[in-house]
């Protein structure tokens, strides 16, 4: 058993115990090209599918009686992230909010949560064959052992919590976590970031929230769980649902976050119409932010030539890959490139003007903020997985393998789509037949 098991309980023995070996059976799927392949151009080599878990059996075992119904709906969501659990095919991974979704009522959307009482979960993978098995669950909880559950945090600045249908409103939740990135540390506790502080979060190696480092002026009243302003007040303007979504633990124990998408400075349009984005530095030693980088997009019609949707770029994943050096995912929903980047000293521009929000322009509204005097992290492109066949959608997770290979996990929103034609007259999910996948890259030039 591991260490970290103790004291609470562990999802692999619960599905023992009267649910059938079926209902967590993967379904098959066709292979990329065999790892022995004489391919130069990067290629798939590895694709495995997680089978259908029902998430009323997944939740109510490790924190009986949170879900009472869980409309149809399976385990999904994992693919917020993968980070190496260090056995060979193994893997950390996080869900996100839970189920959720957008139903328009009187021409204004509402943000939809089918299963309210759905706890977010640091959950632990192994790809086997062409099969995504799952060895473990940490379900994430209150200094009181509470589920922080994946509700809205603050009434007029996070979007209001609805029923499946979007009839009944739901109640905020000063504990929720939209929960992404993840990474281990080496006693065995966890980072994560969140989208609605947003906030980066130290959890216990049981889950329990040691501490939440929100942005100065947050104001967040009412958690479980230790709040601390630690972050630049500038992330305030984060646009709703776009907080941190990428994680990465530098060698050193460094932390660096980055913000889904352009900061809505001065105003929404602002942050729609902008490719720059901004990476925070973090400091677990000192509790702080300790520099912040500028990094452009590419023209989102090179990143996905079916789309010309600016606001439609996205930072999904970070990831080590040396000493300052970090390899950055830049995606649509269809598409995604992985950029590598240095992150330098002559870079830093936390304190300066940019951070304040009074400054105008902004840096989200620079056309050349390079131009600007603004020190942009300067990249360089590894792969387009845009041009690689087998590589599914959504791509939201990307781990190092080795040297050659890169795991690739995807976002499949639990089956949900959005619209009234997402669950059946008897309430139950019709399902987007979207499945969560685990795919290998090999790289034949290497990262």
């Amino acid at each position: 058993m591991s260490p970290y098991a103790t004291g609470r309980r562990r999802f692999h023995r619960s599905l023992a115990v009267g649910v059938p070996l079926a209902v967590v059976a993967a379904a098959l799927v066709t292979a990329g090209p065999a790892s022995g392949s004489t391919t130069t151009a990067p290629h798939v080599t590895r694709t495995a599918t997680l089978g259908d878990i029902p998430l009323g059996t997944f939740s109510n075992a490790l924190l009986p009686g949170t879900v009472a119904d869980d409309r149809g709906v399976d385990l999904g969501g994992i693919g917020s992230d993968i980070y190496p659990a260090g056995r060979k095919g193994e893997f950390w991974t996080v869900t996100d909010r839970g189920p959720n979704g957008q139903i328009k009522v009187d021409g204004t959307k509402r943000r939809t949560f089918p299963v309210p009482g759905f706890d977010p979960a640091i959950v632990k993978i192994r790809v086997s064959g062409d099969t995504v098995k799952v060895l473990d669950a940490i379900p994430i909880t209150t200094s009181s052992g509470k589920p922080v559950t994946g509700l809205p945090n603050q009434k007029g600045r996070d979007e209001a919590p609805y029923s499946y249908d979007a009839q009944t409103p739901l109640s905020y939740n000063a504990n929720g976590l939209d929960t992404e990135g993840v990474v281990r540390a080496g006693d065995g506790s966890f980072w994560l970031v969140d989208e609605y502080g947003p906030s980066l979060v130290h959890v216990s190696a049981r889950g329990r929230v040691l501490a939440r480092y929100v942005p100065e002026g947050l104001n967040l009243t009412g958690a479980d769980y230790p709040v601390m302003e630690a972050l630049p007040s500038v992330l305030l303007h984060r646009k709703i649902n776009r907080g941190f979504e990428g994680l990465a633990q530098l060698p050193g124990g460094d932390l660096v976050m980055a913000v889904q998408s352009p900061l809505s400075l001065p105003d929404g349009d602002a942050g729609d119409a902008s490719r720059t984005i901004r990476l925070l530095r973090f400091s677990p030693k000192k509790e702080a932010v300790t520099a912040e980088y500028a990094y452009r997009f590419d023209p989102v019609n090179v990143v996905d030539p079916s789309e010309d949707d600016t606001s439609e770029l996205k930072i999904s994943s970070v990831v080590a890959v040396g000493r300052d050096r970090l390899l950055v995912e830049e995606r649509t929903d269809k598409a995604a490139r992985l950029q590598i980047v240095h992150l330098g000293r002559k870079a830093n521009i936390l304190g300066g003007p940019w951070d304040d929000d009074t400054t105008s322009p902004s840096l989200e509204q620079l056309d050349d903020p390079a131009a600007s005097g603004v020190p942009v992290l300067a990249k360089r492109l590894l792969v387009d997985l845009g041009t690689v066949d087998g590589v599914p959608g959504k791509i939201e997770g990307v781990a190092r393998v080795d040297r050659d290979t890169l795991a690739l996990i995807n976002d499949n929103d639990f089956g949900m789509t959005d619209g009234t034609g997402a669950f059946d007259a008897n309430g139950r999910l019709v399902d987007s037949g979207v499945e969560t996948t685990v795919t290998y890259v090999r790289l034949p030039r290497g990262i």
